[in-house]
């Protein structure tokens, strides 16, 4: 009898493939074995030749839900079944090839389960199947097997054991299998005196009111979750949210702060704990319906709305009030609706939306561990909702947002990590590479077998511990996928921290180190994620963000590149202003004002003739001597092309967060809310810039836009055609610009990228105009097209070193 081994590769373990081959074995009546390794899954099969090749063209076309294949690489397999069964054996260690699937939202199948009274996992808020449920957020090590989760600390009991080892169960080997009798449990605390509570405590008639001293930290156990009392613990925290506490909830890959999102003074009070002030938070509803009371929804939203990786989707705000501090300035909300049972049952209780924002002091990463829950969250929650399985990994929930007609990556995290990405062909013999991301919204990538594994949102190093998460990360994914690098990657930055410990860590292991050019990463990244051959030509990009180190130690960050994964071509900027106070005019938009003013005027005459303007007042006021002495001796006063900053200076001329901003791109925001509603009626103002020669590169320069902007203020014309204005010179300048780079280089593509690019009214008008002129445009889709995508690029680059590499500021 002939025989067939089949290799799989993928995403094929923890999600329901080795049942789903034993099915389609059953189904044409063959024999043989299936089993989990190091490099995927194995099968051996025995049958005649018809059945064989029927059922290996069937896999792909049967795949589970939650299962991703790679690859099906199929061998002729000598000698005989072992008997006429198929069974499923167990897993093998070896060398690491295979994938671990993303943390998936709860299915169909396990909410009918917990809605169903005569179910023995009815409202058990950790049920899941091969289908759904935890992944990466609960696993130590490959292969995907349960005594490598966190579930390991729970033995089956004998029903969920049978559902384990009977291959035509749905729980057939889903390793986070359980149930209320032998699986995790839930239960709530209160601090001992929460005198800091907004609302009035309520009664807690159960509970054992047992104390739990912790890390110095005292609380109270006021309901616990077990096989008999089903309800209680969730019934209660619903009562405490609508009562106005606020509650950390320990959810799939960290905890969270919740309370009423409709209530103003809950809210308020949050962002005073939490010291998050600006920062719009995210929401949970209980479903679409609840969502669109409050937001514009249309098919591609709900999409990614309801998709098993359940992100946080931003939405147009319009209907129904929530509080005004859930966006404050904002016109956007951003919805995610429940991905765990917990989250499902919680939400059938109250009948608004919850914010639903990171358990964390602003800046540092999210709590994972209850004992670390207790103490850092002491002083901003009322109550903890706590549950006894461990979360391995942590995990922010993702950010997407519907722009040029597509879904876009904003913050990859919980429900795509780690997916891995199959590169163009061309990689597949690089050899590994580790690369190490930015400085901000940094997340790492691994560069095996021709795959890139970015990891997912880790966050800014600037804070100590985010940089103990970045390095565990690493870690960890290096112990996931057995990498031994053969190089790494890092930022041309010498003092990003990303950079300093790619030096260390290449160093130590004698490891070569490649640093790569921060626009450029931003470029081969799109290239990446589109399938662009590694010996495809050259692209155009532009290339907008906050800054980047260029060459000879310039500050780069509106750069027009003709490059692909091997080198680039820089062929033209924005007009280099100085960063007045270095890293303080990232903080203080009125500094990058004052910077542009003074660069394209005369001061004494701007004093002059526009005397009564709100900015003009403002920088008066400003120790403008000292920053003009710091100009003239060139002290921490950097020139650059930033296009963020340049978003900042005209947000303070427009009197959007001049003197201070309390998050990355707030004022860049504040101008596209403002500009929106008139967008469309409006028009770049004319001869709003100038275009100049400068070996051989192209100078893009303001001074028209800046003239035409002081004078509709000094008439008093609504900011908000301004601001339209503003953008429509913006893209029109962008396009003018890629178009005679086009003529000149022989490049129909374009590649559109860096943070800058969030803006979704630019997105749209930039790559809405160049397609009316045939351009072919690309731009970030599944990765963000800000610093969190950056990891891909440098990774690819570093792979496209084993050939000639070409590296100028001057045309090719």
């Amino acid at each position: 009898m002939p025989g067939k081994a089949i290799r799989a590769r993928g995403v094929v373990q923890g999600v329901g493939f080795r049942p789903a081959i034993w099915h389609l074995a059953r189904e044409f009546g063959l024999a043989g074995s299936v089993w989990n390794d190091a490099e995927g899954v194995m099968i051996h099969v025995y049958g005649n030749a018809a059945d064989l090749e029927r059922f290996a063209a069937a896999i792909p076309q049967q795949l589970p839900p939650l299962a991703r294949l790679d690859a099906l690489e199929i061998n002729d397999l000598a000698g005989e079944a072992a008997d006429s069964e198929f069974r499923i054996v167990a897993s093998q260690s070896g060398r690491v090839e295979t994938a671990i699937a993303a943390d998936a939202a709860t299915c169909p199948d396990c909410l009918a389960d917990i809605a169903d009274p005569c179910n023995r996992r009815y409202r058990y808020p950790f049920t899941n199947c091969t289908h759904c449920g935890p992944r990466l957020s609960i696993v130590h090590s490959v292969p995907y097997d349960r005594c490598h989760t966190s579930m390991a600390a729970f033995a089956m009991c004998p029903e969920c054991q049978n559902e384990y080892d009977d291959p035509a169960d749905r729980r057939f080997h889903a390793q986070a299998n359980c149930c209320p009798v032998c699986g995790p449990q839930l239960w709530l605390e209160a601090a001992i005196d929460p005198s800091f509570g907004v609302g009035m405590q309520p009664e807690l008639a159960r509970g054992s009111g047992r104390r739990s001293v912790e890390d110095g930290v005292s609380t109270r156990r006021v309901g616990t979750m077990n096989a008999g009392v089903m309800n209680d613990v969730i019934h209660q925290t619903a009562d405490l949210i609508r009562q106005g506490h606020i509650v950390a909830i320990k959810g799939l890959g960290g905890f969270h702060l919740a309370c009423d999102a409709s209530n103003a003074n809950a809210v308020d009070e949050l962002r005073r704990r939490k010291r998050r002030y600006a920062k719009p938070f995210a929401l949970m509803a209980r479903d679409a319906a609840m969502v669109s009371r409050y937001a514009l929804i249309n098919s591609l939203e709900l999409s990614a709305l309801e998709d098993r990786a359940a992100p946080i989707v931003l939405l147009p705000a319009q209907g129904e009030y929530l509080a005004s501090g859930v966006a404050p300035g904002d016109d956007k909300l951003g919805f995610m609706l429940p991905y765990t049972p917990l989250h499902s049952l919680l939400m059938q209780e109250l009948e608004a939306p919850i914010v639903l924002t990171s358990g964390n002091i602003s800046d540092e990463p999210q709590c994972t561990d209850n004992a670390e829950a207790r103490e850092k969250l002491a002083g901003i929650a009322d109550y903890w909702l706590l549950h006894d399985r461990d979360i391995v990994n942590r995990l922010d929930d993702s950010v997407v947002r519907l722009m040029d007609g597509n879904m876009r990556m904003l913050r990859r995290g919980r429900g795509y990590s780690p997916e891995v990405l199959v590169l163009a062909p061309g990689f597949a013999e690089s050899g590994n590479i580790l690369a190490l991301g930015a400085e901000l919204k940094n997340s790492v990538c691994l560069l095996k077998n021709g795959q890139a594994l970015v990891s997912q949102h880790i966050g800014d190093l600037e804070n100590a511990a985010v940089q103990q998460n970045y390095r565990q990360t690493i870690d960890l994914y290096k112990k996931l996928n057995d990498l031994r690098p053969v190089k790494i990657a890092v930022d041309k930055h010498a003092g990003y921290l990303s950079t300093q410990y790619g030096q260390a860590l290449a160093a130590t292991e004698s490891i070569e180190l490649v640093r790569v050019q921060h626009h450029h990463a931003h470029l081969a990244a799109c290239l990446a994620e589109h399938g662009v051959d590694l010996d495809a030509p050259p692209v155009l990009a532009a290339i907008f963000d906050g800054l980047g180190m260029g060459e000879d130690g310039e500050l780069w960050g509106g750069e027009f590149l003709l490059g692909d994964y091997r080198g680039y071509t820089r062929l033209g900027y924005f007009q280099p202003i100085a960063l007045l106070g270095g890293a303080q005019a990232m903080r203080e938009p009125w500094r990058n004002t004052y910077a542009q003013l003074r660069h394209y005027f005369d001061w004494p005459i701007l004093q002059r003739d526009y005397p009564d303007l709100d900015i003009m007042r403002l920088l008066a006021g400003k120790p403008l001597a000292t920053l003009d002495t710091m100009l003239a001796k060139n002290l921490n006063s950097p020139l650059s092309s930033s296009c963020g900053r340049w978003f900042d200076a005209f947000a303070a001329a427009l009197g959007l967060h001049p003197e201070q901003v309390h998050f990355e791109g707030q004022a860049a925001i504040a101008m596209e809310v403002l500009a929106t509603p008139l967008f469309a009626q409006e028009q770049a103002y004319a001869d709003a810039w100038s275009m100049e020669r400068n070996c051989d590169m192209t100078v893009l320069s303001w001074p028209g836009l800046w003239r035409a902007v002081l004078a509709d203020l000094k008439s008093g014309i609504d900011k908000a055609r301004i601001a339209a204005r503003i953008h429509h010179g913006l893209a029109a300048a962008t396009v003018e610009l890629l178009m005679q780079l086009s003529g000149e280089a022989g490049a129909d593509s374009v590649v559109l990228s860096g943070g800058v690019f969030q803006n979704r009214l630019l997105l749209e008008a930039v790559s809405e105009q160049l397609r009316r002129n045939g351009i072919t445009v690309l731009s970030p889709q599944r990765y963000p097209m800000n610093d969190g995508g950056l990891a891909l690029g440098q990774a690819v680059i570093a792979a496209a070193q084993n050939t000639w590499i070409y590296c100028s500021t001057n045309n090719p």
